[in-house]
């Protein structure tokens, strides 16, 4: 028979519980609003569609779980339950896309390895320090169609670089409230060339 101080204890846990879920759900709604940013579309030319924003969504998360790597296994379980969080966003965005059921788990394994694939390709490039390795990278995942790398994709290795360095300076405990500490994506944009005649007008 549960005593009065068994209750209290079962009440205490399930309201650290939901607490916690909570601060799970509003770190993932962190890394989606950045990641939608009308700016990465419009101005680093990130493709507008369902691949595009898939792909800046797996952007930001990679950033975020490069940062909670090495917090002690609180954080890391606390991590997971975002990633968890983001696959269950992906499955009900694919069912609401029209997909059926059975095939879901199919694609979400293919997201999956889609994620892997491009988190060791920037956790390599961004610990190395290699700036044009991450914009080649990000090329080939976001700008799969250029034949070179392109001018955003350069624009976003840098954003990349310096979230990254940003949020390392951003204590844990200001990340896991959902502060994560991205930078401002339009001080990264890449510059326009001159026109033709202001470029003749300087020569």
């Amino acid at each position: 028979m549960a005593t009065p101080l068994d209750t209290e204890i079962t009440m205490l846990f399930g309201l650290f519980r939901r607490k916690q879920r909570e601060a799970e759900h509003k770190l993932y709604c962190e890394i989606v609003a950045q990641a939608r940013q009308p700016v990465f579309y419009q101005t680093f030319a990130v493709p507008d569609t369902v691949d595009g924003r898939f792909d800046m969504i797996v952007l930001h998360a990679v950033l975020l779980f490069r940062r909670l790597r090495g917090e002690g296994d609180k954080v890391s379980r606390f991590a997971q339950n975002v990633f968890d969080l983001f696959f269950h966003d992906m499955g009900a965005a694919l069912r609401e896309q029209g997909v059926a059921d059975v095939r879901v788990p199919k694609k979400i394994k293919v997201m999956g390895e889609a994620f892997y694939g491009r988190a060791d390709s920037y956790m390599t490039a961004m610990e190395a320090g290699d700036t044009d390795g991450l914009a080649a990278a990000l090329a080939r995942n976001l700008f799969p169609e250029a034949e070179d790398v392109p001018p955003g994709a350069h624009a976003l290795a840098r954003y990349m670089q310096a979230c990254a360095g940003l949020m390392d300076a951003t204590p844990v405990e200001d990340v896991l409230a959902g502060r994560p500490g991205f930078a401002r994506p339009e001080d990264f944009v890449a510059a326009e060339p001159a026109a033709q005649g202001e470029q003749d007008h300087v020569q």
